[in-house]
């Protein structure tokens, strides 16, 4: 999962992954929730504040056994509505060329491919997609 994700595979103690979602829930500017399904977290979703006016969403779901099953689609919608009540309206997101079954889900959800971006000093994620939504073309 990792690899598809950050493309950072050093592994993290408990107590780095606390201090990551402590920081996380601290945060006045961004939007975070856990990403539940038969009562377990399997993964998490947020909405990132970035400048001008614009919001990174990225989502995780880290269960395996949870992947392809529409739960992530369901997420985003939700975090999509969730930005349309707060008069969020220019989200986008970065994904890795290779993983073509979230570029599938993105789409079908309303997530138009911009561009490529390229990341020369990053070995470990050397390249994105970006992808925005578009709220005329999308009904939420």
């Amino acid at each position: 999962m990792i690899k598809l994700t950050s493309g950072n595979f050093d592994e993290l103690s408990d107590i780095e992954v606390n201090k990551y979602f402590q920081n996380m829930l601290k945060s006045t500017k961004d939007y975070n929730w856990m990403i539940e399904s038969d009562g377990i977290t399997i993964g998490h979703i947020s909405l990132n504040k970035r400048p001008k006016n614009w919001y990174e969403t990225q989502i995780v779901i880290g269960e395996k056994e949870y992947w392809s099953k529409g739960i992530g689609g369901i997420a985003i919608n939700q975090s999509i509505q969730k930005a349309k009540e707060e008069n969020i309206t220019k989200i986008y997101l970065e994904v890795r060329p290779e993983n073509l079954r979230a570029i599938r889900a993105y789409e079908k959800i309303g997530f138009k491919i911009i561009k490529h971006i390229k990341y020369p000093n990053n070995p470990n994620l050397p390249e994105t997609i970006r992808m925005e939504y578009d709220y005329n073309k999308n009904k939420v």
